[in-house]
């Protein structure tokens, strides 16, 4: 859940209460979806995250393992 929010933190810098405005997380639904970044508005966003929430969740734990698996290399 940490490595979640950790990356809505990053992803929607400078678009903290509207994260739908982000974008990068508009490329990233674009690139996921492909849904034109252009035409995406708040609900577009939020539904593409509810509907594919667990792919979303699943991507999240993997490059949290990713990353601890960096730092214990170092």
């Amino acid at each position: 859940m940490l490595a979640a929010l950790r990356f809505l933190w990053n992803a929607t810098r400078g678009h903290r209460l509207a994260p739908w405005r982000s974008e990068f997380l508009r490329w990233r639904v674009e690139t996921y979806s492909g849904k034109k970044a252009e035409t995406l508005t708040a609900k577009a966003v939020l539904g593409f995250m509810w509907a594919e929430r667990r792919e979303l969740l699943r991507f999240l734990a993997w490059t949290g393992q990713v990353e601890r698996e960096a730092r214990a290399r170092q």
